[in-house]
């Protein structure tokens, strides 16, 4: 049994529709699959459907942006069976929100340095809820001022800290985010520690016993972040997940569906905490 418990569509920054990527789980023999698409649960209803009818289970996902105020950084959490979603709505709606400023801002420097049309950028985000780097990334390499997504002119531009065109904001406080995803009955997951530094904070919140699981399973995670990770797991007991972050055109590394996987063991704590979580509702 094979889980990727962390992949993206066209709904958020990912190449792919949720049909294709469905399709591709089925060729990899994927048992389990998780569309976790940054602050949308656009694809619940209709990968649930798809889902049913290729053959592969659906854990219904999405990862939400979060803010590290103390540490003044970016953390990423998964949310898993949210059996209430609805409760979350209103955060996705305002991080979409705050992100497609941030991209607005990034697509007026950028044009003012190359005189490509925003019609261009747009036309790539037509399925999204909101508008990523990738996105004016690949109208750049349109109109042939690049030939690849990441690289030199990528660096230039967006690099968080020296990027000419980078515009960032905070997200809603990570602990806000969290006690809200457990209000909507959710699993909250952190989701590649390694990608933003958030070890100190993972233990932190794992110490607290506020964060229930960590993704481990991971391309920005080396063999030593893994085994920091795994120890935290260990001495608090968390859910440890892993999955391909698979973004199709749009990923930074080569990384394909099936590429990182969870284990149905700890698959099944996942559900297994969902079903917990959906049988207090109901007391």
């Amino acid at each position: 049994m094979i889980c990727d418990l962390h992949c993206h569509t066209k709904l958020s920054d990912g190449s792919l529709g949720i049909e294709d990527v469905i399709e591709q789980a089925k060729r990899t023999k994927i048992s389990w699959l998780s569309i976790t698409d940054h602050d949308t649960m656009a694809s619940f209803s209709r990968s649930a459907v798809l889902g049913e009818r290729a053959g592969v289970k659906i854990l219904h996902g999405v990862e939400l942006s979060a803010w590290d105020k103390k540490r003044n950084s970016k953390v990423h959490i998964l949310c898993y069976a949210p059996s209430k979603p609805d409760r979350l709505e209103g955060l996705c709606l305002k991080s979409c929100e705050i992100r497609k400023a941030c991209s607005k801002e990034m697509i007026e420097k950028v044009t003012e340095k190359f005189p490509i049309p925003i019609e261009s950028i747009l036309k790539h985000t037509t399925a999204s809820k909101s508008i990523f780097k990738q996105h004016i990334m690949r109208a750049l390499v349109d109109y042939g001022y690049v030939l690849e997504m990441y690289g030199d002119l990528d660096r230039e531009l967006f690099n968080p800290q020296t990027g000419s065109c980078y515009v960032e904001r905070e997200y809603p406080d990570v602990n806000f985010v969290i006690d809200l995803i457990h209000t909507a009955k959710g699993v909250a997951v952190m989701a590649h520690p390694a990608q933003y530094d958030n070890i100190e904070l993972l233990e932190l919140l794992a110490k607290k016993g506020k964060i229930d699981g960590v993704e481990i399973g991971h391309y920005s995670a080396d063999a030593a972040y893994r085994k920091e990770l795994s120890a935290i797991a260990d001495r608090y007991e968390l859910i440890r997940t892993g999955g391909s972050d698979f973004h199709g055109l749009y990923n930074s590394v080569p990384t394909h569906i099936g590429n990182e996987s969870t284990s149905k063991e700890e698959l099944d704590r996942i559900l297994k905490l969902s079903a917990k979580m959906r049988q207090k509702n109901h007391e």
